[in-house]
């Protein structure tokens, strides 16, 4: 049996939609416990099907993990009982391969399977061994498995990424928190979650400058303390619930927003003719779905927009009268979703890596099937909208990365249920 959404849509939706913890600050952060002993706890913690992937992982390595209450935990760090993680545990999720970063500074040495995750590109992790390596790890890939060995300990560093990679950034500062000197790493990722995994590192007593620049340095210290960290606001749900909001006229508040972590986000919506006011952490819209103008978009790494919200505002810009157009440039599988959005009436045509969505009124109900975490995003918000009864298949994506995003939606009002269907 595998789960589905049957959405019956067209429902009036109104209300207040909180935003959880950050999932792509979650994961590296209770990776990051493998650095050094203690006792650790962590607040803000979305209720996610990858946070649980990863307590498995950890727990296999030797650390203890207790869930507090819905969005804490506490983690046990006594010492690693073992230096290799499983294909069967990381093949769920490509953020598993951070433990490696983990597992050098702690025993110098790590083995971890090559990881799987979603279907949307290649994502190689040459440029976390490549950084690795640079650190003084010997670097050994064979039967599907990454060994890495520093026998002497890592020595500081200077690295240059080809790319700003976010995981390759965070493996490679997670490892050279405790090694001999200064590392200096070039061409980081500037992400909001990259600055959260440093503040978690600082807080333990780490000396990292630099976190949400380009250019990173981390003088390598010999001790670090277990500290408590609550997580930063998740800004890729914050960006969907904005999107739901427009789609929905503007009835729906959301509640957690932090505007300088989705700056060129919100930057486009206000292009396309949307209009926001911001109060604390409250974001209310305040304009209708027929004020907006198309417009285009590039993905780009952050501060670009977020390749992660480019599904989402496809949805909505289907909807805006006019032709507007995304070009993708982080992945190379990331319009998966197009012939679904198609299936359920809009017109998208797709050419290598841009998209050109022409407007249409409405989407029509139709079944439909999520091909990664985002993609189901895009589909529900758009069978949200579409009148009648939509399934989307393949929710399990969905799960990864927005906690119970029924029952949020359905205290507002929707028309959501989740079912199991015949595999």
């Amino acid at each position: 049996m595998v789960e589905a959404f049957k959405i019956v849509g067209g429902k009036k939706i109104e209300g207040n939609l909180v935003v959880d913890g950050s999932k792509n600050s979650t994961l590296p952060i209770m990776i990051a416990t493998l650095v050094e002993k203690g006792t650790y706890v962590l607040k803000n913690v979305p209720d996610l099907r990858d946070i649980r992937t990863l307590v498995a992982l950890l727990e296999s390595l030797g650390l203890q993990v207790e869930k507090i209450d819905k969005n804490s935990y506490k983690i046990i760090n006594n010492g690693l009982t073992s230096a290799e993680a499983s294909y069967e545990l990381v093949k769920k999720m490509r953020a598993s391969f951070l433990v490696m970063g983990g597992m050098l500074a702690i025993e110098n040495k790590g083995k971890v399977a090559l990881p799987g995750g979603c279907a949307i590109g290649a994502r190689p992790v040459d440029l976390h061994l490549k950084g690795f390596e640079a650190l003084g790890a010997k670097i050994n890939i064979e039967h599907g498995y990454v060994e890495a060995n520093a026998e002497n300990g890592l020595i500081g560093s200077n690295i240059v990424l080809d790319f700003p990679s976010v995981g390759a950034t965070e493996n490679i500062i997670m490892a050279a928190v405790k090694a001999k000197g200064k590392t200096i790493l070039e061409n980081a990722a500037k992400e909001p979650e990259i600055v959260d995994l440093c503040n978690f590192l600082i807080k333990m007593g780490a000396k990292i400058s630099g976190a949400g620049r380009s250019r990173i340095e981390i003088e390598g210290v010999e001790k670090l303390t277990a500290c408590e960290y609550s997580i930063i606001p998740d800004r890729i749900v914050a960006g969907t619930y904005i999107i739901a909001s427009i789609l929905f006229d503007g009835s729906i508040t959301v509640e957690g927003v932090v505007p300088e972590h989705i700056s060129s986000f919100l930057l486009k919506l206000e292009e396309m003719g949307a209009k926001f006011k911001i109060e604390g952490n409250k974001l209310e819209v305040l304009s209708k779905l027929s004020d907006l103008k198309p417009i285009k978009i590039t993905t780009m790494p952050h501060p670009g927009f977020p390749t992660d919200l480019q599904s989402p505002i496809m949805t909505l810009m289907s909807l805006v009268k006019g032709v507007s157009e995304i070009k993708e440039t982080i992945f190379e599988n990331r319009f998966m979703h197009v012939p679904e959005l198609n299936r359920m009436g809009a017109k998208i045509e797709v050419d290598s890596s841009t998209a050109k969505i022409y407007g249409v009124e409405n989407f029509s109900s139709a079944e439909v099937m999520a091909s990664d975490l985002r993609a189901g995003a895009s589909l529900i918000l758009a069978a949200l909208k579409a009148n009648g009864q939509s399934i989307v298949n393949r929710i399990y994506h969905v799960d990864r990365g927005y906690e119970n995003f029924e029952e949020k939606f359905r205290a507002l009002g929707a028309d959501i249920e989740r079912i199991k269907l015949e595999a």
